[in-house]
């Protein structure tokens, strides 16, 4: 949507005119003008400078009440007493008699059938409160359209929280106007990365969109960007028209939090240790105390969600918080001149190494969902603890270990690339604590193989190995043990991945670990079984592995293991049972967004299809297959074992098609993206959440204690 005049000068009231474009907010227009319908008080609330009084002046303009649309602005009103006459003002209505304003206001309004816009009026939220909830249950035909930082509170009031401009709407609103301070701008490919980068890192707020267009006739959108870290100088020379508090970004941010309690403003400051979404429990404990009690931190908190300064949003591991970037900056600033930032950010990093930790035992355990969405939500905070815990002097064991207690999130939900760089930059910085650097090591060796970078994983493999003989670490041992065996299986190398894997399965056993690793231990010596042509041997490990996994809720490693059955069906003959198991295999593994194993059921699902007798869809879920492979690693981690189903489906689809119609089929694969190729795997559309995992049957409830091994050490992944 885009217009230049908002007010109809025909119909009564003092609405401004509109001096440049309106742009975007057609669904925002569209749901106000309903709410209006619904509704005689109606507040649209947001953070400072997110565009609530040009929403609502155009959507004012728009509703044409038979007695027009008034708008009173109340940020220059301090005196409480002053409402009702700043109304009378903005009403134009003139008396000469001694009554009270209200009184005039109420007289005035009693048959009258009009639109008010009240803006600005969060500093004085009670006296308007009563004035404007008094006016509404005298005056029938009055609608009340109220701007501010925070509801009202008056019984009937409906509120309208406006989000930020979307992306798309953020980068026409900055052309638009730089195109005004510079003629002939335009968006193009030598500038579009940097506008985009730029609005998105302005979080798509009108006003520092707007600001930051302002800055165009010295400086370029790329030094704009660089020059960002310090918005707030940056970030000036409104409109000399412009209300005070729209002129700079600094203003419009610190109008809200001036009107903060000082515990409000304590809490904002310290709120801003946190990055992307946040829960109660997490807020509780990182930024409670020294003048915050944590009894009271749930109603500060309440607060400065009514303030706008937080969001609340519904996530798949539920509730959480969350403040823009362009608040959570002003915050920092506040946290940094208290002199308390260095100990929020340690308070703040001990919290996601606890919430790490846990959710690392809880792994195993039939909360596997919940807890792969739990750390998908809180990953930016998460890579905020290791970027701590990596760069403070002394704190560096720390980042090791988180980094390592983080290897079901890097292997099993899609994250190998993020997890290699966590997991290096951790191993290459000295620590004085064993336990935590090798427990680095044997995941950084894990990680490397699954992406098929055989070098490197032997090397962090080999170091953990002697550090952990050296200082007399069995878990590590084993860990180290277990995983250079499965190095030999991607190797090719089956009769050293045998003996490994059976040494570091014995191991295990000695020191009473069970958890996934455990099993997953397990199906890789099934799968080399397999390999090597003792299909009965792997057929026994496996449902092993299923017996254990339904008795635990594992979910995770039951899927690689009804692969390798799935492998074990097709070899012997039986496509029907083997897409069965293939298909339960990549519904778990999809779930997860563990894309290892939802590539490798579908280059096994090819193979079935073909010899089900369809080469074209067979040749098609190999393209799909292809164009997954990247994100993950090596193909099939160049294995020649690995490699046979491919060769014998492409083998038999290029007979039966001819190699133009097959490597057509490629191509048209190639183009499907992961929901769309795993839907056409399964012969089903619709893509699946994070942490919609398939629930084992026969489950006891969810008694908030992590499924361990009975034995003291059960669970545990220390290295």
């Amino acid at each position: 949507m885009r217009a230049s005049e908002c007010s109809d000068r025909s119909a009564p009231g003092n609405l401004p005119l509109e001096l440049n474009a309106f742009v975007g907010r057609t669904a925002e227009l569209a749901q106000l003008a309903e709410a209006l319908g619904q509704a005689r008080l109606v507040t649209v609330t947001g953070v400072g400078g997110v565009g609530k009084s040009r929403l609502a002046a155009r959507a004012a303009a728009h509703t044409r009440p038979r007695d027009g649309s008034w708008r009173v602005e109340l940020a220059s009103v301090r005196d409480p007493n002053l409402v009702a006459y700043a109304l009378v003002e903005a009403l134009a209505l003139t008396d000469q008699t001694s009554r009270p304003p209200r009184a005039l206001l109420l007289d005035h309004l009693a048959e009258r059938q009009l639109l008010l816009v009240v803006d600005g009026f969060e500093h004085l939220v009670d006296a308007c409160a009563a004035l404007l909830g008094e006016l509404l249950r005298h005056a029938p035909g009055l609608r009340v359209l109220a701007v501010g930082r925070r509801p009202l509170e008056v019984e009937g009031e409906l509120r309208f929280p406006l989000a930020p401009l979307p992306e798309r709407e953020a980068t026409e609103l900055f052309t638009d106007r730089a195109a005004a301070r510079v003629p002939g701008f335009a968006l193009d490919d030598g500038n579009r990365a940097d506008v985009l980068e730029l609005c998105r890192r302005l979080d798509g707020i009108p006003l520092a969109v707007e600001l930051a267009a302002g800055r165009l006739s010295a400086l370029s959108p790329g030094q704009l960007l660089s020059r960002l870290d310090d918005r707030f100088r940056l970030l000036t020379g409104g409109g000399r028209d412009a209300l005070p508090r729209h002129q700079t970004l600094r203003t419009a941010i610190g109008w809200s939090h001036e009107l903060c309690t000082p515990e409000e403003r304590l809490l904002w400051s310290r709120l801003s240790v946190f990055a992307g979404p946040f829960d109660l429990e997490a807020v509780e404990y990182v930024c409670s105390g020294a003048g915050l009690h944590a009894d009271n931190v749930l109603d500060v908190l309440g607060e400065l969600l009514a303030q706008s300064v937080l969001a609340r949003e519904e996530t798949a591991a539920g509730l959480r918080y969350r403040m823009l970037d362009t608040v959570r900056a002003y915050g920092a600033d506040w946290l940094v001149a208290a002199g308390d930032a260095s100990r929020l950010r340690r308070r703040h990093r001990d919290w996601y190494m606890g919430l790490a930790t846990w959710c690392e035992l809880d792994w195993f355990s039939p909360r596997q969902g919940e807890v792969a969405a739990r750390v998908e939500t809180e990953l930016p905070n998460l890579r905020c603890a290791l970027e701590y815990s990596l760069t403070e002097p002394g704190e560096t064991h720390l980042g090791q270990y988180l980094a390592g207690s983080l290897w079901f999130y890097w292997v099993g939900c899609g994250r190998l690339a993020e997890g290699r760089h966590w997991l290096e930059r951790g191993v290459e910085l000295d620590s004085d604590r064993d336990q935590s650097r090798l427990k680095a090591l044997w995941v950084l060796g894990y990680v490397a193989i699954l992406q098929g970078d055989m070098v490197p994983a032997l090397t962090a493999l080999q170091e953990c190995r002697e550090g952990a003989e050296r200082t007399d670490n069995p878990t590590a041992i084993a860990y180290a043990e277990h995983r250079t065996g499965c190095l030999a299986l991607v190797g090719d190398d089956m009769a050293r991945a045998e003996t490994l894997l059976r040494s570091a399965l014995d191991r295990y056993h000695a020191i009473g670990e069970l958890n996934s690793n455990v099993l997953m231990a397990q199906v890789e010596l099934a799968m080399a079984l397999a390999f090597r042509g003792d299909l009965p041997g792997a057929v026994r490990l496996c449902e092993d592995v299923r017996r254990v996994c339904e008795d635990h809720g594992e979910r995770w490693a039951l899927a690689y293991a009804l692969y390798v059955l799935a492998y074990e069906a097709q070899t012997a003959g039986d496509p029907g049972r083997a897409r069965e198991l293939l298909e339960q295999s990549l519904d778990i593994g999809h779930a997860f967004h563990d894309l290892l194993g939802t590539v490798l059921a579908i280059e096994l699902l090819a193979l079935v299809t073909e010899a089900e007798g369809d080469p074209a869809e067979a040749a098609l879920l190999q393209g799909a297959a292809a164009r997954l492979w990247p994100s993950v690693g090596l193909p099939l981690f160049g294995s020649a074992y690995y490699n046979v189903p491919h060769e014998r489906c492409e083998a038999g689809a290029r007979r039966r098609l001819g190699d133009e119609r097959y490597e057509e089929c490629v191509r048209a694969g190639s183009r499907l993206g992961r929901e769309a190729a795993v839907a056409r795997a399964l012969r089903r559309p619709g893509p699946r959440p994070l942490g919609a995992v398939p629930s084992p049957r026969g489950l006891p409830p969810d008694t908030r204690k992590p499924a361990v091994s009975p034995t003291s050490k059960g669970g545990e992944t220390t290295g």
